[in-house]
């Protein structure tokens, strides 16, 4: 049977002709997108595996949508240039995957009118209306919603950490960063691994300001995320809090006392994680669900490995749990162009297709596949992939589509993993949004990551010792001179005029 998705190797065919806005190869446009008769809905999508999936579980997603699917994939890796060029040249679809929403060319198109503005229809579809209010805020440009939000979980990050270790060394699990700080010093000191020499450390790091320890440690001291609002209106950058600085601090105190690995600002992710899983730390902070490879990792190394999950640290400055959101929980969204979408009856029945999509069996099916083929439900109830070869082939693929990320109450048979998707929900409560995520900042669009550079380089240097504190004031400064400041205004600008 030929495959009704297109390969990769087409995917640029597609993308420049085979998402025109003919019609040759489509329903007329009562029958295509009529909520009773089957809808052929076009969905210029990404792929985040190596292959596209087959159409095994393709079927049961078109029959649960009454829909059929006609996917043209783009590679991840390059998508930016290809979502770039789709946008320049109109080569569309009826569903326009859009991730990269900080690229300038992106909103562009959005704010051109390419694309319908959804606000006014979600309420009448029931999966639909449920997205949350502060969803939809953020998701949205100059106050408008120019798609259906990607709903990615608020807060994904906490604490990994060597439970054997604190159980050998008669310490608990930390509820603060001086009792953090503390483990970190056994860990170093009093050899946990009981080999006899000093070879291990407290932490585990890696050269990432935001996914590593920075960024979880500094919304335990309270510091905002990315930029907080006055009361008037005003935007500080986080770098110019106390609870930053606190962070910095923090950090070189664990350098210098050598409870850090020594070259944390130069170590990729794969060599934190290998090093972690080798025994060569305790205490590993990113996203709770890496406790679960984390384990896996360390299979044959170090079978002995307990680890616990820890996402509820506080401070003397912040009693108050905080933990950042990446993007206040908005992964992209699902855009529908005018080009290809001619008029309401046809939105309608796509935002039908879409809220579809949140149907719990339909999230099953993207997320495990098929019962009995894929997966399996054990005992307790969690759901068990019996054959991972086929579930990489012909469901993982579908994981990144799936308008809605989590929620659905499904358990995973590893309890590390469970229990991280438990502390992830309950991050939710305690999520500290960027206020700046649904804002205009030409500046920042054009100059935010040269400028964002300033900050990078003398935060690592003040934590390694290289300038001191009134140095990287002075960057601060540097940084508000060369664009900042301007950031800042045409922010409190874009601010006011959606308030």
């Amino acid at each position: 049977m030929v495959s009704k998705l297109a390969s990769v190797s087409m995917a640029s065919m597609l993308l420049l002709a085979g998402c025109s806005g003919t019609t040759s190869s489509k329903e007329s446009s009562s029958e295509k997108k009529d909520n009773k008769s089957k809808a052929e809905i076009s969905w210029l999508n990404i792929l985040h595996t190596a292959s596209p999936p087959t159409d095994t579980v393709l079927n049961q997603i078109e029959k649960k949508t009454n829909t059929e699917i006609k996917f043209s994939w783009i590679p991840d890796a390059s998508k930016e240039e290809r979502i770039n060029t789709a946008l320049a040249s109109d080569s569309l679809a009826d569903i326009v995957t859009l991730t990269l929403l900080d690229n300038s060319s992106v909103r562009n198109a959005l704010k051109s009118g390419m694309f319908w503005n959804v606000e006014d229809y979600l309420d009448e579809f029931p999966n639909l209306k449920a997205i949350p209010k502060d969803i939809r805020t953020s998701a949205s440009i100059e106050g408008k919603l120019y798609g259906v939000p990607f709903q990615k979980d608020l807060a994904r990050n906490g604490i990994v950490i060597r439970k054997d270790w604190l159980d050998k060394l008669g310490l608990s699990l930390p509820k603060t960063t001086e009792e953090l700080m503390e483990v970190a010093k056994a860990f170093t000191e009093k050899d946990p691994d009981g080999n006899g020499k000093k070879d291990t450390t407290g932490f585990m790091d890696r050269s990432d300001l935001k996914y590593g320890a920075f960024k979880t440690l500094s919304s335990y001291f309270g510091t905002p995320n990315v930029w907080k609002v006055d009361s008037k209106g005003n935007f500080v950058a986080e770098f110019e809090t106390d609870g930053y600085i606190e962070t910095m601090d923090y950090m070189k105190e664990l350098y210098n006392k050598g409870f850090i690995n020594k070259d944390f600002a130069v170590t990729a992710k794969t060599d934190q994680q290998q090093n972690f899983s080798q025994g060569k730390a305790g205490i590993y902070i990113g996203a709770l669900f890496d406790g679960k490879n984390l384990k896996s990792m360390a299979n044959g190394i170090q079978d002995n490995m307990e680890l616990a999950l820890v996402n509820n640290v506080t401070s003397a400055s912040n009693s108050k749990q905080s933990i950042w959101s990446d993007g206040n929980g908005v992964g992209g969204l699902l855009a529908f162009p005018r080009s290809e979408v001619k008029d309401e009856k046809e939105l309608k029945r796509i935002l039908k297709f879409v809220n579809d999509l949140l149907d719990p069996e339909v999230y099953k099916l993207m997320t495990y596949g098929m019962e009995g083929t894929h997966y399996k439900i054990t005992g307790d109830g969690a759901y068990e992939i019996i054959n991972q070869d086929l579930w990489q082939q012909e469901v993982q693929p579908f994981a990144a589509s799936r308008p809605k990320e989590s929620g659905f109450h499904l358990k995973d048979p590893d309890p590390l993993k469970a229990q991280g998707d438990e502390l992830i929900a309950e991050n939710a409560k305690h999520a500290v949004f960027n206020p700046a995520v649904p804002l205009e900042s030409t500046t920042y669009t054009t100059q935010g990551s040269e400028l964002q550079k300033i900050i990078t380089d003398a935060t690592y240097q003040y934590i390694l010792g290289e300038i001191k504190l009134e140095d990287f004031k002075k960057a601060v400064k540097n940084w508000n001179e060369q664009g900042g400041k301007t950031i800042k205004e045409e922010y409190k600008k874009a601010y006011k005029a959606v308030k």
